[in-house]
This record gives structure tokens, C-alpha cells and sequence, in this order.
């Protein structure tokens, strides 16, 4: 017989750490961070730095995609088709169970509604804006990119098409419109560490 799998630990039998996120005022205990926008806006670079600078876990959902599938973005979206593509990243989205992770999501996330909710629980989402020149110029022309775009649409239909659900779907939004990630980066933390109450009482 197989041995039995041994439990994973709940949290009240680990040894308790300090909170690292004391520093961080819009984060609760033990959050996370998820960052959304087109291809090309540096999710991934971004994701990466943030989770160095923190000492915390970087999770690329378009790489969890990969490896569940055992095969390149592209490959996945060409074996799938693009509605059972965002079905399928919509599942794995909605199934994230982290903590003190940056998640650096694909462009195509924000289409899943079960996905945002999980996303807004873990904690803030963050909108990497960039303009459609940027857009156009990064992704060139989105071939092995796995861009999930419908046939017959251009990247400037899916750039307008997606705007308005990364701003809805935002709880901040930063410029990485000129390519200085460290210069994004630190933007982002001044956010992340500024007091809520403090920066409302600034705006009024």
C-alpha cells in the first residue's frame, strides 16, 4: 500500500516569525501582492524586484500555466484554443493559495472573474500601465508571446478592449511607460508603505 501522505503544518504549529508587512500599511497580515497589465508592461521584471526588495516569494502565473501543461505559453494557447486557454488560467488563478508572494500575472487574467476575486483576496492589485505605442513596440507583432487574442483582432483592439478592466479592476496603478523598472519600483513601494489614512488626508 502507499505510505500515507504526511499533513501539511497549520500555521498555529510553525514557529511565528515578526511580521514583515508591519512596514507595509495597505497589506494585512501575511498578504500578497498581484501585479496586472498588457503584455510588455514588466510584470514579470517588475514582480521580480519587488519580491527581492521584500524577501518574499515570486510567483509568474503565465509559468504556473507551463509547467502544469508541461509545455511553452504559445504551445498551450495553440493546443487549447483562446476560450479554453482563459478557462484554464482562470482555474489555476482562482486556485492560488499564497502568502508574502509578488504574483506577476498574464495580460489575459483580468478576463476571469473567479481569478480577480482570488487575486482580491490574496491582496492589492496593482495596474502596470503602459501606453499602446509602448504596447505596440514591446510585443511587436505577439508571434510565441502566447498573447490571447481572438482572431481577426488587432493588438490595438486589445489594448482598448483591456484598459478599462485594469482600471477597474485596480486598487493603484503605476507608469512603466519608461522602461526604468528600478524607477517603477520604488514608485510602487513609496505606495505600498505610505499610510492609507495619512495619503487621504494629503488628497483632501
Amino acid at each position: 500500500m502507499p505510505a500515507p501522505q504526511p499533513a501539511m503544518p497549520e500555521m498555529n504549529d510553525m514557529p511565528q516569525q515578526p511580521d514583515a508587512n508591519n512596514a507595509l500599511p495597505r497589506l494585512w497580515p501575511q498578504g500578497s501582492i498581484s501585479l496586472i497589465g498588457m503584455a510588455g508592461a514588466g510584470k514579470s521584471t517588475l514582480g521580480r524586484l519587488l519580491a527581492e526588495k521584500l524577501g518574499w516569494a515570486h510567483v509568474d502565473t503565465d509559468k504556473l500555466i507551463e509547467s502544469y501543461y508541461g509545455l511553452p505559453l504559445q504551445d498551450v494557447l495553440d493546443g487549447l484554443g483562446l476560450q479554453k486557454f482563459l478557462e484554464a488560467e482562470n482555474t489555476l488563478v482562482a486556485m492560488l493559495n499564497v502568502r508574502r508572494a509578488i504574483i506577476s500575472t498574464g495580460g489575459s487574467v483580468v478576463y476571469g472573474r473567479e481569478a480577480m476575486e482570488r487575486l482580491h483576496l490574496l491582496g492589492p492589485v496593482v495596474h502596470l500601465d503602459i501606453s499602446m505605442a509602448s504596447f505596440l513596440k514591446r510585443v511587436g507583432d505577439g508571434s510565441n508571446r502566447g498573447l490571447a487574442i481572438a482572431p481577426g483582432r488587432t493588438r490595438e483592439d486589445l489594448y482598448l478592449e483591456r484598459q478599462p478592466l485594469y482600471q477597474a479592476a485596480a486598487d493603484h496603478t503605476v507608469s512603466t511607460d519608461q522602461g526604468d523598472q528600478n524607477a517603477s519600483l520604488e514608485r510602487l513601494y513609496a505606495w505600498l508603505v505610505a499610510d492609507e489614512a495619512t495619503t487621504k488626508e494629503g488628497q483632501g
